[in-house]
């Protein structure tokens, strides 16, 4: 089965944040997928840390090793359809882009964010509940 995974479910994996063994056991044997997007909402991410002291480099740089080594299919999505999901729901391009990810592959979506993880409900997307 293919699997849409956003940034906040790969950050919680590289980081060891507390949801990182149910992630992997949700995922385990399936294909991983994510926008082009996906590497520059990891980088994004890791400078938001930084300037929230919340990361060292170090610790950065190790993270995206890990990163690296995840096996994640990435796809190039329908820009048009997604800008209209992000004016539909209100919400950044990048969020709207794991969105058409999903509806473009017929996939479910995984994500940590609650606000995302509803609105993909509303857009008809299939989601895996992480508990």
């Amino acid at each position: 089965m293919k699997i849409v995974v956003d940034t906040s479910v790969i950050i919680a994996v590289i980081t060891n944040e507390q949801h990182k063994t149910k992630l992997i056991e949700l995922t385990k044997n399936s294909v991983l997928i994510a926008p082009d997007s996906l590497h520059w909402e990891i980088g994004n991410a890791f400078s938001a840390m930084f300037k929230r002291n919340r990361i060292d480099y170090n610790t950065a740089s190790l993270a995206i090793l890990y990163y690296k080594n995840i096996p994640i299919q990435f796809c190039d999505i329908n820009m048009e359809s997604s800008l209209q999901l992000s004016k539909q729901y209100n919400i950044y391009a990048y969020d709207a882009y794991f969105l058409q990810c999903a509806i473009q592959n017929k996939s479910p979506l995984i994500t940590l964010d609650k606000e995302l993880n509803s609105i993909a409900i509303k857009s008809g997307i299939k989601t895996i509940e992480v508990k």
